[in-house]
């Protein structure tokens, strides 16, 4: 496990320590808890956004695709 310092706002601490007192869990596992939260929560929103620009992708080669085939329907 690895130590890691950082600078947290006041209120955010403050609001995090009440949260802490009324719930009795060590502000260590509240703090890895939050951050894994957050990781999977970021890596969903990449994958959505990931999916979204592959989606538009076969979007228009679809259109491109359907297109063709209107054009052999009508030489035909």
């Amino acid at each position: 496990m690895k130590t890691v310092s950082l600078k947290i706002d006041d209120s955010i601490l403050g609001e995090t320590e009440k949260i802490l007192s009324a719930t009795k869990q060590p502000r260590n596992t509240y703090i890895n808890e939050a951050i894994d939260h957050y990781n999977r929560l970021q890596k969903r929103m990449i994958l959505e956004e990931k999916l979204k620009k592959e989606s538009d992708l076969v979007k228009k080669d679809s259109m491109t695709v359907l297109k063709d085939f209107e054009d052999i329907d009508y030489a035909g």
